[in-house]
């Protein structure tokens, strides 16, 4: 039934990669060059962000960044039918074994993460580890596009649970004994509803949402940041880093700290691997 309702997203993903990415650059000239998807937004952030850099650097960072964006689309389409030999060519993961030890010690993982590199192929993840592997996500407001996204996150394994409903799920996994690696990305722009907690990250003061940080005291999960580079297109690598292995035992809010390093500190490496488009400093401190 969902391969007949998706089937032109099933067709799509049929094709070679590399035909898909012919797709990518003509939808580039479109966004990019027609319609100046969000250009004002991402210019802006661009400039804010890398006060240090030349006009000529930030428009190259601008440039690739909108080619990135490109290409994620057309890579989360491929998730619909990629195997295994195809998804271990293209997300590489350096350092397994830091998770294989926490499983071993009997440790709930989160993966703190963010909107950079290819942050849709992290339902990849239950093919590489032990733990039963669990996403929140906020439902779309689209139901066909509510239900595509989440075919494609939970094909191979990933338990998506709506944000509202987490932490109650979570509390019912850990009854039944069940390890969880829970994908949280951590980088978007608080309501002006949520609970926030303020930091200096590139070069402004910056509010970050707190549900990592009270999911993973609370739980006294290990905390994850995936340290993501792209080699080349198509093809990313992770290196996973451990924030903090008790986080209960640590100063208040300390892992949010940690995050904004480690987030910062990847974004410095490749820059356009980050989602720029979004209105990441629209609260003020």
């Amino acid at each position: 039934m969902n391969k007949l309702k998706f089937s032109p997203f099933y067709l799509l993903s049929l094709l070679p990669i590399n035909v898909l990415y012919i797709f990518s650059d003509i939808l580039y000239v479109f966004i990019f060059k027609v319609f100046q998807y969000r250009r004002d937004i991402v210019m802006d952030n661009l400039i804010k962000s890398f006060p240090e850099k030349k006009y000529r650097e930030i428009r190259e960072i601008e440039k690739r960044f909108y080619h990135h964006f490109c290409d994620i689309m057309f890579e989360s389409i491929k998730t619909l039918t990629m195997n295994k030999r195809e998804i271990e060519k293209r997300f590489k993961i350096k350092n397994p074994e830091l998770i294989q030890e926490l499983y071993h010690q009997n440790k709930n993982i989160v993966l703190y993460s963010a909107h950079l590199g290819n942050w849709e192929w992290c339902t990849f993840l239950p093919l590489f580890l032990d733990h039963q592997v669990t996403a929140f996500y906020q439902p779309l407001s689209n139901k066909y596009f509510d239900e595509l996204m989440k075919l494609i996150r939970s094909r191979l394994g990933v338990l998506c649970i709506p944000s509202q409903n987490g932490y109650k799920t979570l509390l019912k996994l850990k009854a039944e004994k069940k390890l969880t690696f829970n994908l949280i990305i951590g980088d978007q722009s608080p309501s002006h509803k949520s609970s926030r907690y303020w930091t200096h990250f590139l070069h402004r003061e910056t509010a970050f949402l707190m549900g990592a940080d009270v999911i993973s005291n609370k739980n006294n999960c290990a905390v994850i940041y995936p340290q993501c580079i792209k080699v080349k297109r198509g093809v990313y690598e992770t290196q996973f880093i451990l924030l903090d292995e008790s986080p209960r035992e640590s100063q208040k809010h300390s892992v949010i700290e940690k995050y904004s390093k480690a987030l910062e500190e990847n974004i410095n490496q490749q820059p356009y691997l980050w989602l720029w488009s979004h209105n990441r400093w629209k609260l003020s401190a």
